[in-house]
């Protein structure tokens, strides 16, 4: 894993380019520009021509163009390579030749959105191309795929699958999909913990006001520190002897578990 890992991303329409700026500065890992889901089809031209004036070489934003089967996918393709263009999410991603074509086009790293049964079926010969960073779990969409209702145990497996692949195809850890309740910032929390749990490295965001708690659940706890600082001490005193620490045997795995606790709190400590 990388030194730092985005934890937060946070979308801005691309119909909005007044937020540009806003969404920027408000303190997000990465900011996802977004040409799909949020432009309505009469204005995804003009919200094309929008961020392509507003795009600049000092910027560093992601950018959401529109699906591979859409119209609109063809002429998204020419902002692919434009500077300050950090990366490509490619929604509804299924096959790995529509990768390759966003990397012929310039695009510098691209993070396939997993929102449909057969990008889910197919995650691994995704995850597997060149130039993929990490997986981006479209929750919503896929629940609308599949048939499938509720967002908790109803999508366990395929979250886990996305944690699984990733691992396999040596990607950076999946990122969650978004929380729509703006106004419960404790499901916000729940939903966090549980892709921590999971194994998922990030969240999507769709409101400044949800950056906060996303990135305070995926930072260790005092709880967690506090026990790996421990476990840390424990074993630096047995010298590579076995060891016990509140009745449970402390091994390498449980060592090492420990000390990326205490890098992780490290990277997030301020300077």
């Amino acid at each position: 894993m990388p030194a730092t890992i985005a934890r937060t991303y946070l979308f801005v329409p691309g119909n909005r380019p007044e937020r540009f700026d806003t969404a920027c500065a408000a303190g997000a890992d990465a900011v996802i520009v977004d040409l799909e889901d949020a432009v309505p089809p009469v204005e995804k031209e003009q919200a094309r021509a929008a961020v392509a004036a507003w795009l600049t070489p000092d910027k560093s934003v992601l950018l959401r163009i529109n699906g591979a089967g859409s119209a609109w996918f063809q002429d998204d393709l020419a902002l692919c390579g434009l500077p300050g263009v950090a990366g490509i999410v490619l929604p509804k991603a299924e096959r790995a030749d529509d990768i390759a074509l966003l990397q012929e086009r310039g695009a510098r790293t691209v993070l396939p959105l997993i929102e449909t049964a057969l990008g889910m079926w197919q995650v691994h010969t995704v995850a597997s191309a060149p130039g993929v960073q990490r997986l981006l779990f479209g929750s919503i969409d896929f629940q609308l795929d599949t048939g499938i209702t509720g967002e908790g145990e109803e999508l366990l497996a395929f979250r886990s699958q996305l944690v699984l692949v990733s691992r396999v195809a040596g990607l950076q850890p999946p990122v969650d999909g978004v929380s729509v309740a703006l106004d419960d910032p404790d499901q916000l929390t729940r939903d966090t913990q549980r892709a921590r749990r999971l194994g998922f490295g990030g969240k999507l965001c769709i409101h400044p006001r949800q950056l906060e708690a996303v990135s305070r659940c995926f930072q260790p706890t005092d709880e967690e520190i506090a026990w790996a600082r421990r476990v840390t001490q424990a074993a630096a005193a047995a010298a590579g002897a076995a060891v016990a620490l509140d009745g449970k045997m402390i091994d390498r795995p449980v060592i090492r578990k420990a000390e990326e606790i205490l890098q992780e709190a490290a990277r997030r400590s301020p300077s």
